[in-house]
């Protein structure tokens, strides 16, 4: 029995643990060893690696992709696609969510992970048809949540939704940490009565459930498993790849790993591991054991924003309140599953009720657009007295928002005009406008600083 696993160190095990603070040059030295280690997949990309690379890195997104792209030659490239929202917090035109797609491709990509945060499939049906177009492989993924709304019936009627759409692959992605043993073993073994598409399993040490998941998972057929290298596994990261690979070999479950080559991976991170420790930016907390999450179900990289808003604000010690609020406001939307950008916005308003001491005394905006619809349908019923208060008699949108939306890739080229030296750079204004226009700036800056050096110099 063969089993396929998907390496997170690059992508989400950082997001996780570091907020996604990891330069590309602190990693570029092991690709061409881990591109060796016998991995199915490396996700390297996505998710909020690109928002990071511009806003807190100083790195071009797409020029670390290709750089990873140069270096792994063997291993397919992996990234996180959040549907219509693409990697952003909003929904963007067709047009937009198209050409990202393509040239994600073009700079790399082969498996794109497609999901939408509420698991209306109608956000994510052009991301799809795109990605296939680009040749890409599709894994649909549906959000595994808890709620009195989602069962299992619920999940494999969307699994063979994905089917349906052509997606290659299904992923079971339960970004909490949440999902039992016997919730996993169930349903893998249904989707796999359902469909015949490979399911994929990724999941959160957040509850410390995350290893005998995934080994439920394995034995009820479960294609492929996201892990972590050791060292930066753990907590609200992946569960251990070395410590899976050891436990499935002896259950007669091989990974295709290379057992020397992970030690290799491992000794090289380790350092890159205690240097975050020793600066503070892997935080204690997120490597604590969480079993709270079982209720409030908050995933890692929200769990690790949550406590840099509050020590923002001077306020740690309101973090159980925090917590316990959470739950409260997920319900009032009419329980969307916790992955960005709903847990995003769930979590900022709950920060929002606990420090103002009054429940939806102040309402994002974002929180305004879920409630006018244009996130797309909330999976139950929404506090319709919410609704009411925060939006008075403003009509609700039924249909796919994105249908609603003109193109707009030829405006935002306008916009930023020769600042953007490429469609990916257009595209980078597209999807975080200031950051990216402050990220072209500085990069023609310390240009025109190294003609100045070097005309000095000569």
């Amino acid at each position: 029995m063969k089993i396929h696993v998907t390496e997170t160190v690059l992508r989400d095990a950082n997001q996780s643990l570091i907020a996604t603070r990891m330069p590309l040059k602190d990693f570029e030295g092991i690709l061409d060893v881990m591109d060796q280690a016998g991995y199915t997949s490396l996700e390297c990309w996505g998710g909020a690696t690109f928002d990071s690379c511009l806003r807190y890195l100083d790195e071009d997104p797409w020029e670390r992709l290709r750089t990873i792209r140069r270096h792994v030659k063997n291993t397919k490239l992996q990234m996180l696609l959040r549907g219509q929202n693409i990697l952003g917090y909003k929904h963007y035109p067709d047009d937009i969510v198209r050409r990202f797609v393509r040239k994600s491709v073009e700079n790399g990509i082969d498996v794109i992970r497609i999901f939408d945060a509420l698991n209306d499939l109608r956000n994510i049906e052009v991301a799809v048809d795109e990605a296939i177009r680009a040749g890409a492989q599709v894994q649909g993924a549906l959000c595994y949540t808890t709620s009195p709304i989602h069962t299992l019936d619920t999940f494999v009627d969307l699994g063979r939704q994905l089917e349906k759409m052509g997606c290659h692959s299904v992923c079971i992605k339960d970004m909490a940490g949440i999902m039992t043993p016997k919730v996993a073993y169930d349903l893998v073994s249904a989707l796999k009565q359902n469909i015949r598409l490979p399911i994929v399993v990724h999941t959160h040490c957040t509850t410390g459930l995350g290893p005998m998941t995934l080994l439920k998972a394995a034995e009820a057929g479960a294609d492929t498993i996201d892990c972590a290298i050791s060292c930066f596994s753990g907590g609200t990261s992946q569960p251990p790849t070395e410590s899976l690979h050891y436990a499935l070999k002896e259950m007669g479950i091989d990974t295709g790993l290379k057992e020397p080559v992970l030690k290799q991976i491992n000794d090289y991170f380790k350092p890159i591991h205690a240097r975050a420790l020793d600066s503070g930016l892997l935080n204690p907390i997120v490597m604590n054991t969480e079993t709270d999450a079982l209720v409030y179900q908050i995933p890692g990289g929200m769990l690790s924003n949550l406590v840099a808003q509050l020590k923002v604000q001077n306020a740690l010690d309101r973090l159980p309140e925090v917590l316990e609020e959470t739950p409260r406001v997920r319900e009032d939307l009419g329980y969307p599953p916790l992955v960005t950008p709903s847990s995003q916005m769930v979590g900022v308003q709950a920060v929002a009720n606990v420090l103002a001491g009054e429940r939806y005394k102040n309402v994002s905006k974002e929180i305004k657009a879920y409630l006018r619809g244009e996130y797309g349908r909330a999976p139950g019923a929404v506090n319709e007295a919410l609704r009411k208060q925060v939006l008075g008699d403003e009509p609700v949108i039924e249909g796919r928002f994105a249908d609603t939306l003109e193109p707009e890739y030829e405006k935002v080229r306008a916009e930023i005009g020769d600042l953007a030296r490429s469609e990916e750079d257009v595209l980078s204004y597209a999807l975080f406008p200031v950051v990216a226009e402050k990220f072209f700036q500085n990069r023609l800056e310390k240009e025109s600083h190294t003609v100045t050096y070097s005309i000095r110099k000569a």
